[in-house]
């Protein structure tokens, strides 16, 4: 099967494959993103897969073969047991990938997409989006060896990904970055969580000591009525605090004047707000066109899902 088309000057080629609540922002914010041509959206569903397509110049398909020849890159936003059966032979074609989060249902489906990829060279990138929310980006050249994050990410109980436990679908935003930030071995895990609404853990609690100290407490739940992102970070005189919905930043310190007397200031930081998946999406085409890693690579993706794993085995072992 011939998948592969030289990129060059043109506008590159992308499709989108699993066009639901997720696949089908993809879709739209790429049928206009500069420099690229959306060619195809492709669903099982043909009504989702057309609905995706009006008003663009991409053809709705409900298969993936239809894409051969036709694509210099493809989005996989698929259930998440099916991320490797779409994703792998397309990255064995040299077709680069980003596929949605979690990079797959486990490790060992996470390993096998990473060896196709780099038998064939291929990009292979993973959609943590929060990586890309300008609020965190602005705080994080201020984020200075913290010794305690705060992480709260409460959602409504959703009509999709319920395949998945809390801690794959939404804490897993929060261990990416967290990962990102410390960059350290971590040390010991505590948590705990239940099923609420479903069959799977609905709301989760964990507690994780790393290797420089800091210790981080992150709090995920499907059953809230409100919907809250933070995400605060304290370090030696100041301390950090980012609203992901909002977009907002804040930044406290300790000051002490020359006569010894202290106090608190700080405030908001100034944000230049954007669209958190656009960046994202932009951050893959440019690393597919200079042949570059892209920002969160799937050697990342799979690190946050080893993290998820073992909660969710404290998880167990607690229930």
């Amino acid at each position: 099967m011939h998948w592969t088309a030289p990129v060059t000057e043109r506008s590159l080629r992308v499709a989108v494959v699993g066009v639901g609540h997720v696949g089908r922002h993809h879709a739209r914010i790429l049928s206009s993103l500069a420099g690229v041509e959306l060619v195809a959206t492709v669903d099982i569903d043909e009504g989702r897969a057309l609905k995706s397509a009006r008003g663009t110049s991409a053809k709705a398909e409900t298969n993936v073969e239809a894409l051969e020849g036709r694509v210099d890159a493809v989005i996989v936003a698929v259930p998440t047991k099916n991320h490797l059966e779409v994703a792998e032979p397309l990255l064995n074609a040299g077709i680069p990938v980003l596929v949605e989060k979690p990079i797959a249902s486990n490790l060992a489906e996470a390993d096998e997409m990473l060896a196709v990829a780099a038998h064939s060279g291929t990009c292979l990138a993973v959609g943590h989006t929060e990586r890309f929310n300008p609020a965190l980006t602005t705080a994080l050249p201020l984020v200075d060896k913290p010794r305690f994050i705060e992480v709260h990410r409460l959602g409504a109980y959703p009509s999709r990904s319920l395949d998945i436990d809390v801690v794959f679908d939404v804490m897993i935003h929060d261990l990416d970055v967290i990962l990102d930030v410390l960059n350290s071995d971590v040390v010991s895990i505590e948590a705990v969580g239940v099923p609420i609404l479903s069959d799977r853990i609905d709301i989760a609690n964990a507690r994780i000591r790393f290797e420089s100290g800091c210790v981080v407490n992150l709090t995920a739940s499907r059953i809230s009525q409100d919907r809250v992102r933070k995400i605060r970070f304290f370090q030696s005189g100041s301390y950090l605090s980012v609203d992901y919905v909002k977009q907002q930043a804040e930044h406290w310190r300790l000051l002490v004047d020359e006569e010894g007397e202290s106090a608190i200031e700080g405030g908001p930081i100034e944000v230049t707000g954007g669209e958190p998946l656009e960046r994202e999406l932009a951050d893959f085409v440019l690393a597919v066109r200079d042949k570059r890693n892209p920002t969160v690579s799937g050697a990342e993706g799979r690190r946050a899902l080893a993290l998820a794993e073992q909660i969710t085995k404290r998880i167990t072992d607690y229930v």
